[in-house]
């Protein structure tokens, strides 16, 4: 991106196209088989002037202030349009599954490395072109999946109801009376990040997963948020007195002015990066590959520092000061990634037994 002038380009897109986005993608939506996919491609060709090898369509569970101006940015750079259809990582994985030969999907776009590592057989193996400068932790073995960013997971607290020396500091605090009914918690089915802090838990306090999930759930006493945009909130306005999330989010809200505080775990916590890769039969593999290079690029691992307080997953781009040191547990993605099923059977069997 390189300068100011380079920076704007995050800000600045034209109305023209966004308004060619905004048709392409309903009629995209509407495409739900091979065929369908095939006549609504040609439509738009014919219609706005966007030729098949400038189209992209990227599934994407990023909350919008971090995939609009990436995807702004990559459609400036590249000419190619950008078809989104945002939702829950679970969501989307599972509208793929459901549909392989559909050709309904280039990218996905967000969701914890462990997912990806779980369902890799949905993916089309790509070795990014600067895939020497990531950190080696974070690589497929395959090349199914590329780290986007790294995500260190914290504990937040209100700051007028909770007070610093009460704050949960361990793993094992949040199973203390006390925080029970009052813990911000998206559902797995709709939130990425929840299925990681439930494996990192799991991880840390030894617990098999068939003991954690009773008793975590039983913790929540029934609270559990549909989003994970709404832990933040709930924890700043003092409907629930603690949350776990990403540190990004932390500190964005933080930043912003909430009522929260952050706490990094005392045993040390999980730092997993997102992911990104082609579909399978996805219509335009070549800009798909684009796309995967583009967000790893030197610039926009910057941008994504310094603008969205994440840590880049290139070990040439060096962190701000004002990032604090992390311990990193050593976090067993292939342990996440088959405990998966387990964790969703689970996670639904005893979650009905507590709403009854």
């Amino acid at each position: 991106m390189g300068g100011v002038e380079r920076k704007t380009h995050f800000h600045n897109f034209g109305r023209a196209v966004t308004a060619l986005l905004l048709s392409a993608c309903l009629l995209f939506l509407c495409a739900c088989t091979a065929g369908k996919r095939a006549a609504s491609i040609s439509y738009i060709t014919e219609k706005y002037g966007v030729p098949v090898d400038k189209q992209l369509i990227v599934y994407t569970s990023h909350k919008e202030e971090v995939y609009l101006p990436i995807i702004r940015e990559f459609e400036n750079t590249t000419g190619i349009s950008v078809e989104i259809h945002a939702g829950g990582t679970a969501e989307l994985f599972k509208e793929v599954r459901d549909n392989p030969d559909a050709g309904i999907c280039d990218i996905i776009f967000g969701g914890g490395i462990e997912s990806y590592e779980a369902q890799k057989d949905l993916f089309l193996p790509y070795e990014a072109v600067d895939k020497d400068k990531l950190d080696k932790h974070y690589l497929s073995e395959d090349d199914s999946y590329t780290a986007f960013t790294e995500l260190p997971l914290v504990f937040v607290y209100n700051t007028k109801l909770v007070s610093e020396e009460e704050a949960p500091r361990s793993w094992y605090d949040l199973f203390d009376l006390k925080w029970r009914g009052q813990i911000a918690f998206a559902d797995i089915h709709t939130s990425g990040t929840s299925y990681t802090i439930l494996s990192t838990l799991s991880q840390v306090t030894k617990e098999s997963v068939r003991t954690l999930i009773p008793k975590f759930l039983n913790q929540l006493h029934g609270r559990v948020l549909d989003s994970s945009g709404r832990i933040i909130p709930g924890v700043s306005t003092g409907s629930f007195l603690i949350g776990i999330t990403l540190e990004e989010t932390a500190m964005k809200n933080i930043n912003a002015g909430q009522d929260i505080a952050m706490i990094y775990p005392a045993e040390g916590t999980s730092a997993l990066p997102d992911g990104c890769a082609i579909v399978k039969n996805a219509p335009h593999t070549y800009n798909a590959g684009k796309f995967i290079d583009f967000i790893i690029n030197y610039d926009t691992q910057r941008y994504a520092t310094d603008m969205f307080c994440r840590r880049p997953v290139r070990t040439d781009v060096s962190l701000p000061s004002s990032y604090a040191k992390i311990d990193q547990i050593e976090f067993d993605v292939k342990r996440a990634a088959g405990d998966e099923e387990t964790y969703f059977e689970l996670w639904d069997e005893y979650l009905s037994g507590e709403e009854e």
